[in-house]
């Protein structure tokens, strides 16, 4: 596929996950040549081949994989028999999954937020600080990569508007008021998201519980919901606690 890059750059456009497919070792008879190059959509569209045949079936398996578990698989097969052909060659490549990178929107703007931001700056995170209050971000010294998002509480569905919900969103809540949190809570819980945090003790935890299920209707409540947020690391200042929160994103994004 002599137009991979162009290929590629369109779905980045349009933000779309795929998994390109890089031929990295050819030995023997093979139905492909090295560098030969394949993209993959979370719906099976084929961009370019690999050769075609179970190899080509086999690789569009690891690819589907490769997107659901956002990781780099390397794999190769002897085209034997079982492959219904006799060419005996040997074929390895590396399957990449592109444009899911995590999204991270941060509703409150204060210090513990401002401090979160800017330990995220240089991380696999594209981030979202999102804020209520008129002229906040006027005079913060924000770095270049932080997209700052001005929302109104009058029209409140300027919250969701913001969002790029799905499985790549992650959704932090830490405003100045609990009315809103509330609010970004169970607006939240009706989209998809990999993590979903509220700041907060315990009692605020079990309070937006009741609340969820008795006025909301939302049965599972609080369940679903990181609440108080970050790793039991200790410190109570803005910076520690924002140390605590970030080394949580990154676990849930790494998986570990």
């Amino acid at each position: 596929m002599k137009n991979w890059i162009d290929v590629l750059s369109s779905f980045k456009e349009k933000r779309e996950p795929v998994a390109l497919v890089t031929v990295t070792k050819c030995y023997g008879s093979t139905p492909c040549v090295l560098g030969s190059r394949m993209i993959i959509t979370e719906n099976k569209e084929l961009f370019g081949t690999i050769g075609g045949g179970k190899l080509e079936f086999l690789a569009i398996e690891k690819a589907l994989e490769a997107l659901h578990e956002n990781k780099i698989i390397e794999s190769g097969y002897t085209l034997g028999p079982e492959f219904e052909q006799c060419c005996g060659g040997k074929v390895e490549f590396i399957i990449e999954p592109m444009n899911q990178s995590p999204e991270l929107f941060l509703f409150g703007a204060g210090h513990i937020g401002q401090e979160i931001v800017k330990l995220l700056v240089g991380t696999p995170f594209k981030v979202n600080l999102i804020d209520s209050r008129d002229n906040w971000f006027k005079d913060k010294d924000l770095d270049p990569s932080i997209n700052p998002c001005e929302v109104s509480e009058i029209d409140f569905k300027t919250f969701r508007d913001v969002v790029r919900w799905g499985r790549g969103c992650y959704v932090l809540v830490l405003t100045h008021n609990h009315a809103i949190d509330f609010d970004v809570i169970s607006m939240a819980l009706k989209e998809e998201t990999k993590y979903l945090g509220l700041i907060g003790s315990k009692t605020k935890k079990a309070r937006f519980h009741k609340m969820l299920i008795n006025e909301m209707n939302i049965e599972e409540g609080m369940d679903n919901v990181i609440c108080p947020i970050g790793l039991p690391i200790g410190g109570d200042t803005p910076k520690e606690i924002a140390i605590s929160v970030v080394a949580q994103l990154l676990q849930v994004h790494y998986k570990k």
